[in-house]
């Protein structure tokens, strides 16, 4: 009877739990009868347990609570079907007191239901508790098993403890316990977590060496993940091919996990091939696969491509998810379309698609990108009112809107208000509160917050490591981050091509090339492909320091033109063509084909453009952007701010007048900052008179003097010696609210 009643129980509930006060009339029409007729009280635990199972917890632990006024105690069965669902919904702190409940009542756990506590302690980050629970299990006699084990491991790992890890597994060999290829799996993802991708491989080889474990696709699938994660896809693609010369089979995780990594890493057209391909291996793109190729899509702005690949879902007979809502919407965002946004919004909505917890952070990020603070805030409330209060996403990207508005007092709150609420910070809360204060430059309090998240037992990413050495290099504290590498390293992470960007940019900034130069060369060695971002910084600041000769070298392996050849179109090239061995290097490791298409060529031949104006070479600039226009360029706001503002600083009025001129022409509106160069050239040729003219038209197109403008006039006045009119633009600048920079003699 105990089957056809657990069924006939299952069956009540799927007919009448649509709301909780039905639920619950369920439970007290139950044990009105009970009281009423008498039956066997096994059906009080076969309800705890039908409702545990179908995920209605409230429920099951009123029946928890309920059945000692009873009489009746809870079986073992139905507390470890309890606890079991309540670490699976993310309720692992209610399932540390629904255990210390259990022992109150006289139940004795097996070996199941501690591996479940075991697992709950981990979950809440308390890997420490957990390892002493695990050893008082073995005072009651209980001889924890592999499962067990593994979720300590797992516990570790997901802390970024690979070290814990480690030590779990050398005390399972002391005490003769066999680790499966579950353990090596779960420690083979914490270093791939780590970039420890050397280390993952080799545990690969030595799981391969061991006869009693059978390596399979879940291991591969792990290890080319990690290199995935990496960006190092030629890895991925190298253990992908040795999986399946092992004859294991391709399967979707492997193809949706180098799918992933060609789409976060910008190769969208080889993301392609591999999604158009899984039909060869008799796989069928699934949800997962297309939501993955279209968020390449969106990160990539090719919003059309995205709405094709979403009509094809259709197509394919699969619905578009709330995850595809989530990714279009993120796309739309991302490339500012925010009108768009707030559209799909509410068709999401209106078509009876339930937003979650993604859906309201996308909609938080919206308004923060649109400025709109007041409706982020709005939002906020909302969410918190919806139940997310124990959505650490949530809270992320609030303290993330508000780190980015500068509102670091207001980030600050929320994150106290995150704690009060119960919702733990993870990695992610503090690095970017610490990020937030890298920004302004207060590394002094990114590094305190870095070590009130190391009292919690959590580790620093390399994301954080990356995000403090670039707040050194901007509060000028470079001495201090050779220090910051060096505990970087001791702590297990290895530079990513992020860390290798921001060290080259750092230096560059410090005018120390030497040192960005052998950064750029280990980046090579270590296998990193240098994309055009640090390209660019290389090319920058060799235009800066005077060594034309090599930027140009460089900078022509990056574009489809001959740069070198267009600089000497003037007599007035730089006389000193020597070209360093460290430019010739880097120009000889460049693959022009992948970084052509990795930066508009606009922005290159802007980046040759500011270098040759930076370095005083403004003629050389002119005869560039001549050629350059000659062959289909089209210059934007940057290019005639740059060239205006050189050769005002020059002293060569007129040509920026005329380049003001020739702007307007292309339809292009100057703006605060060219007027602003303008007028300065004007002050230092001591024509104050129609650097005044100008500063008064502001007004009429549309444009309001800021505090450079201001500054620039008055102390254009002081050098004449009037500084009657410099006092009157004082006071002029404090009755508009605007600070001055700039004192009076």
């Amino acid at each position: 009877m105990y089957t056809e009643t657990t069924s006939l129980l299952r069956h009540l509930l799927a007919l009448h739990c649509t709301n909780s006060s039905r639920a619950f009339s369920i439970w007290n029409d139950v044990v009105s009868t009970y009281k009423e007729f008498g039956f066997s009280p096994l059906v009080f635990d076969m309800l705890l347990s039908a409702f545990a199972e179908k995920g209605l917890i409230k429920h099951a632990l009123h029946v928890f609570d309920e059945m000692p006024r009873l009489g009746r105690t809870p079986s073992l069965r139905s507390c470890n079907c309890l606890l079991a669902k309540l670490v699976k919904t993310d309720e692992a702190r209610t399932a540390i007191m629904v255990y210390e409940q259990i022992r109150k009542m006289g139940i004795v756990p097996d070996v199941y239901m501690c591996s479940i506590v075991v697992n709950a302690h981990c979950q809440v980050r308390r890997v420490d508790d957990a390892m002493v629970f695990l050893e008082n299990m073995r005072n009651m006699g209980l001889e924890p098993n592999v499962v067990t084990y593994n979720a300590l491991i797992k516990g570790y790992v997901c802390q970024g403890d690979v070290e814990g890890a480690e030590r779990v597994l050398g005390l399972m060999s002391k005490r003769g316990v066999t680790r499966n290829v579950v353990s090596s799996t779960l420690l083979m993802r914490g270093y791939c977590k780590q970039c420890r991708m050397d280390e993952a491989e080799r545990l690969l080889r030595e799981v391969e060496e061991d006869g009693l474990l059978v390596v399979d696709e879940q291991v591969y699938g792990v290890l080319v993940d990690g290199y995935c994660q990496m960006g190092r896809m030629d890895d991925a693609v190298r253990i992908r091919d040795e999986m399946l010369r092992a004859g294991l089979k391709m399967n979707m995780v492997v193809c949706n996990s180098l799918v992933n990594g060609y789409c976060k890493h910008g190769q969208i057209c080889k993301a392609e091939q591999v999604f158009r391909g899984m039909r060869n291996w008799k796989l069928r793109p699934d949800c997962y696969s297309y939501n993955t190729l279209l968020d390449g899509y969106c990160r990539e702005g090719k919003m059309s491509k995205a709405f094709m690949l979403c009509e094809e879902m259709l197509r394919e007979g699969i619905n578009p998810s709330v995850v595809t809502y989530n990714t279009v919407l993120k796309g739309l965002v991302h490339a500012g379309s925010f009108d768009d946004a707030l559209h799909l919004w509410q068709l999401m909505v209106d078509r009876g698609v339930a937003p979650n917890k993604v859906s309201y952070c996308t909609l938080l990020d919206c308004f923060f990108k649109m400025g709109d603070s007041d409706r982020a805030m709005m939002l906020w409330k909302e969410i918190l009112g919806r139940g997310f209060t124990k959505s650490t996403i949530a809270f992320n990207t609030m303290i993330s809107g508000l780190c980015k508005m500068e509102k670091m007092v207001e980030a600050e709150a929320v994150f106290d208000r995150m704690k009060e609420l119960g919702c733990l910070p993870d990695e992610i809360t503090y690095r970017t509160l610490s990020d937030g204060y890298c920004k302004i430059g207060n590394v002094h309090e990114a590094f305190r917050i870095k070590d009130v998240m190391e009292r919690q037992a959590i580790s620093p990413s390399i994301e954080m490591y990356n995000s403090l050495i670039n707040g050194l290099f901007k509060s000028r504290k470079s001495n201090d981050v050779t220090d910051l590498l060096v505990e970087m390293q001791t702590r297990g992470l290895s530079p990513n091509v992020v860390t290798y960007g921001t060290l080259i940019s750092g230096w560059c900034n410090e005018e120390k090339l030497d040192k960005a130069f052998n950064l750029y060369f280990e980046m090579m060695e270590r296998g990193f492909t240098p994309n055009s971002v640090v390209c660019s910084k290389i090319v920058s600041s060799l235009y800066k320091d005077d060594r034309i000769n090599e930027a140009t070298v460089i900078l022509d392996k990056m574009v489809d033109l001959d740069l070198l050849t267009v600089h000497k179109c003037s007599d007035k090239f730089v006389k000193n063509d020597v070209v360093s061995l460290e430019a010739q290097k880097i120009a000889d490791s460049l693959d022009k084909s992948v970084l052509c298409n990795s930066l508009p060529n606009n922005i290159v031949y802007n980046i040759a453009i500011a270098g040759l104006c930076k370095s005083g070479k403004v003629d050389e600039a002119k005869t560039v952007l001549s050629v350059l226009l000659s062959r289909g360029f089209l210059p934007d706001n940057f290019t005639y701010c740059t060239l205006i503002h050189a050769c005002s600083a020059a002293g060569n009025v007129d040509d920026a007048f005329n380049l003001r001129n020739e702007m307007l022409e292309r339809g292009l509106i100057p703006n605060i900052t060219t007027y602003n160069a303008l007028i300065n050239g004007l002050c230092k040729l001591g024509n104050m008179d129609r650097a005044q003219r100008l500063f008064h038209k502001l007004h009429q197109k549309g444009l309001v003097p800021n505090v450079v403008t201001y500054n620039i006039l008055i102390s254009g006045y002081c050098r004449i010696g009037d500084l009657d009119k410099a006092s009157k633009l004082t006071e002029k600048m404090i009755e508009e609210g605007i600070s001055s920079a700039c004192t009076l003699p």
